[in-house]
Parts: C-alpha cells; structure tokens; sequence
C-alpha cells in the first residue's frame, strides 16, 4: 500500500510499476513449484515491445507449476524514490524482490531450454538433492546452459586467454547453443500482455523466420541465429488473425533479419491482406533489402503511414560493400528509390558504418555520392510526387563482434572516427541531404563490451555501484566516468577494442558454440581482404557449419528433405 500510495504519486509513469495489465498472467505463488523473474535492463516502454519477453513470458506461464513474473528497470525518477525510502526492486505481478546476479546463462532459443530448466529444478527440489551448487552442476549438463563458475580460464602473460577448462568432466568442454527446430511448432503469444501506457512497439509481431540467408560479415545476429528457418505462412496468418481479435491492434509488423528473403512473403501478405484492409490495419514490411524491392511490395505497404523508407547499403562503394559482402550494388539501390520516389514517397533513409576493415576517405566520400545519386534518381523518376526530396544518411561506427568473419579486426581509434565523421559531413553539402551520426565515444564502450573477457566484470560492477544506469540514452552516458572506471580497475579499453587480433587467438566467446565454425569465419575474413563475396544461400551453401544443429533450413544440403 505505502508502494503505490505514495512512490506512485512521485514518479512521472505511474503505469511503468502497477502491473495490473490486461493478459498479465495471475497465480498463487505459494502453490507452484518454480518461479521466475523476467528481468529486462530497460524501462517497461522498451521491454513490452519485446518479442523474446513475450514468447518466454507465456511459454514459462503454460505449465502449472512454473510462474514466470516480469521486471523492468526502474526510470531515474522510481530508483531515487526506492533508494530513498530503502526499497527493494520487485516483480510486477507479486511485488517480490529480485537476486543480485547471474550464475547460469541460457545460450540460444529458450522457448524449450528454459521449461527443462525449471523441471530439473522442481525434480530436484521434490527429491531433496537440490542445494546450489548441485543445482549448477546438473544444470551444465543440460544442452545450452552456461555455467561460469564451473569453468576455469587461465591467461597468458600478455593477458589473452590460455584455456578454457570445465572443473567436472561430466560437463562440455564448449556450450552449443539451443535453437527450436521447427518454428511451427513453437509457442506464439496470441493473448500478450497489453500495456497501459504507449510503448515503443504497440502492434502485432509476426516473427516469420529466424536466421538469415546472406552473410554480411559484420552482422552477428546474421550469424547467431542460424540455421536459417521459416514459419508457414498459413499458420501465420491465423496467429495475427487470433492476436488481433484478441488485442484490436490497429497495426501488424513482420519480424525478421531480412524480410523479403522470406519464401513465404507473397502468400502471407495476400492472406494477410484479405482481412487487414477491411479492418483498417495497416501492414509494416521492415528488414527490406533494396535488390528485392518491388512495386508489388510497394504496395503492399502503401497504407503505412510514413513518406519515408529506409535502405541499408552499409558502405558508400562497389568496392567496401563487396569487403563486408554486403552483396547490393548502386544500380540496385536506385532502382528500389525509383519504385518508392514513382509510389509517391519524397524521403529515403540510407543507413551506413564507417570504420570497416580495409575502408579508405575514398569510401568515405562514396556515402554522400551514393545520396546524391538518390537524390538525382528522384528528379528522373517518371510521375514522382510534387516538392523535394530528402535522403537521410544514418552512420554508425563499425563494432567488431563476436561471432562474425570481423571479430578479429581492431576497431578504428576515437581520433580516426572523428576524422571520419568530419570528413563525411564536409561531403555532405547538399541541403537534400541530413546527415545523421552515432557518438564515436559510445561505441568505443560497446566494442569493449562486445570483446571483453571475464576482467570487465569488476568494471560492470563498479559502474553499477557507481549509478551509471541507460547508457544507451544520451542524456544518462558519460564517457568520463567510464573511462575513469576503466583505470580504477586497471583495464586498458584498447586491448579490448582497437587490438587487431591473431586468428590463432583463444577468444573469451569461443566457449560458445554458436553453429557456426571459426574455420568459416576465418575463409570468410580472407575473402574479405581479397575484395571477394560470398553467394548467399538461397545460391549457394557456403559450408558454415550450421547445419549440425538441425532444423529446417531448406538451403542446408544435409538436412534437404
């Protein structure tokens, strides 16, 4: 009662913290046998609009004896009032406080791993074997389940990793990830939890495949979440039919890497279409690359509500997108602005990195030429709509991560991504033209993050006691403090992020076998250095090793059927 009479009244978003949401699931906690905290690390604007949230929220909450409660990072606002009154952080269904850290992580999909997980639990619980540490151990047996504390890292003197090494030998050397085989057979929320304030996503979202066909080289989640799978498209549609009947959301995005790579598409949007038009909901294409941009897709989306669509050559030359296999030529990208600029659109959205291994100013200028041939493309598109064109050049800084034909590289240095920013901006004088970029600090931090090894956990938990909190929100980063923190724990940020390393190396991830082998990753780097791409697999299989986790991915020839 003291929570919501008086910490309510002193917070901007009252609904972020009472819970209470029409679909939220209700059980007597005192009568299961298994209960979980879903913790997102971010406000509840952020974590509703999560598919992963809704997906293991309900596939916890089908079994009986397992509750699954959701929490969600308190604003700036609600953590001064808790610190104030010396409050704990608790669950939004039943008010419990949460545990301060992690000893288990789930690798993979967890829509099958974490239901095992609970019933180890309960079996153990019931049986009376359970203590912590037992619980652990039979826990890093199950496939997919990471156990730090059950593996010893040793160093080399110039501070790489030596070895991983499991301390039992009943548990893997290497933890493969988990992935659903069929995504038909998978739990889809059809009666999610409705929020009572606007989120960041208010919609039906459709997850049509997992994975992706092509192989940019800088793209984890290309890579991760292989082999690539589709759902029916039939079964699709019946899903959103059913979460719209049960919700009345007005708008349906499809989700996935790369949305008109789905074989499905045109069989979904026509079923989709049949009853979404007269029930006025509009329909939300994203993930579109500009090679299969048609004007059938055009319009199929045109009852979305923007003048604007977006397209992501990534690099600014033939010959950079060919370094990163981007596999998307200038021709290519024109020709889907035509598509748009003849449907009556004025603006286009060109995302790119800078900071690419290989890149040069050359590259750099190519970004702004590559806009202005957008913005010519509109003059000389027939029957394009009355006033100007806008393109809007969006540019991140390249991140070497983990898992990618990339994660060797070093990144470039903050003086040279702000040379390069510079740079672009001085190319950029065109007042069609807006160009956009990310904070160069910002993702020095990230590519630390990203690469680091078990020694940034003291700095994690330095700057947790130290009330750093959203640094992914400008107004709340400080690169000062990271920096300083850095030092008090004796951690040189460019050993992390601009260290070019051996692919000989023992790298912190390669205790997580993610499907992919490193001998692909490593051809796929030589390629790279070599200006030549890779086919995607619709074309071609490329032998990234994938396949040994089954599934259904039609391209795989092991597991054709």
């Amino acid at each position: 009662m003291f929570y919501k009479d008086t910490l309510l009244k002193q917070v901007l978003k009252p609904g972020r913290y009472t819970g209470g949401e029409y679909g939220q699931v209700i059980k007597d906690a005192a009568k299961v046998k298994c209960r979980w905290a879903f913790a997102f690390p971010d406000t509840y604007e952020i974590g509703m609009s999560n598919l992963g949230v809704r997906l293991l929220y309900g596939v916890l909450n089908k079994d009986d004896d397992v509750y699954c409660e959701r929490v969600y990072a308190p604003w700036t606002d609600m953590e001064e009032q808790l610190i104030k009154y010396g409050l704990p952080l608790t669950s939004i269904e039943t008010g419990t406080p949460l545990a301060d850290f992690f000893d288990v992580f789930s690798i993979g999909e967890g829509e099958e791993a974490l239901p095992e997980f609970s019933r180890l639990y309960i079996k153990m619980k019931k049986s009376g074997e359970y203590s912590r540490a037992a619980f652990l151990h039979e826990a890093a047996k199950l496939p997919g389940f990471y156990v730090p504390s059950l593996y010893d890292v040793s160093y080399n003197g110039d501070g790489t990793v030596k070895e991983y090494k499991p301390v039992y030998g009943d548990i893997p050397e290497t933890v493969t990830k988990r992935i659903i085989g069929d995504l038909n057979t998978a739990y889809y929320p059809d009666m999610p939890v409705m929020p009572y304030i606007e989120c960041v996503q208010d919609r039906i979202t459709l997850e049509i495949m997992r994975g992706c066909i092509r192989g940019c080289r800088f793209c984890q989640a290309g890579m991760i979440y292989r082999p690539v799978r589709e759902k029916d498209p039939v079964l699709l549609n019946e899903q959103a039919k059913r979460t719209y009947e049960n919700t009345g959301y007005d708008e349906i995005s499809l989700c996935s890497l790369s949305t008109s790579d789905y074989t499905g598409l045109r069989e979904l949007t026509d079923g989709l279409l049949s009853w979404t038009d007269e029930n006025m909901i509009s329909l939300t294409l994203p993930s579109l690359r500009a090679d299969s941009f048609t004007d059938e897709l055009m319009k199929k989306i045109s009852s979305v509500r923007t003048s604007t669509l977006t397209f992501a050559p990534e690099a600014g030359t033939q010959r950079l997108r060919d370094v990163i296999n981007k596999n998307l030529t200038e021709e290519e990208v024109l020709k889907a602005c035509r598509v748009a600029f003849a449907a009556g659109k004025t603006a286009v959205k060109l995302y790119f990195m800078i900071g690419h291994p290989t890149e040069t100013d050359e590259d750099i200028k190519g970004i702004a030429e590559l806009a202005k041939s957008v913005i010519n493309c509109f003059y000389e598109t027939e029957n394009r709509p009355k006033g100007k064109p806008l393109v809007t050049i969006s540019v991140a800084c390249f991140i070497p991560k983990p898992f990618t034909a990339f994660q060797w590289e070093g990144q470039n240095t903050l003086d040279e991504y702000k040379r390069k920013q510079r740079l672009l901006g001085s190319f950029c004088n065109d007042r069609r033209i807006k160009y956009n970029y990310h904070d160069a600090d910002g993702s020095l931090i990230e590519a630390v993050l990203a690469r680091g090894d078990r020694k940034l956990c003291k700095v994690m938990k330095a700057a947790c006691e130290h009330g750093m909190r959203f640094d992914a929100w400008t107004e709340y980063f400080d690169f000062g403090k990271w920096m300083s923190l850095f030092e008090e724990c004796d951690i040189d940020p460019a050993f992390y992020a601009n260290r070019e390393r051996s692919v000989d190396e023992v790298l912190p991830w390669d205790i997580i076998d993610c499907g992919v082998t490193k001998s692909f990753f490593r051809r796929e780097r030589e390629k790279a250095y070599k200006g030549e791409t890779t086919e995607s697999c619709a074309e071609n299989c490329a032998g990234c090793g994938a396949n040994k986790l089954g599934g259904e991915c039609r391209w795989c020839p092991s597991i054709k059927k």
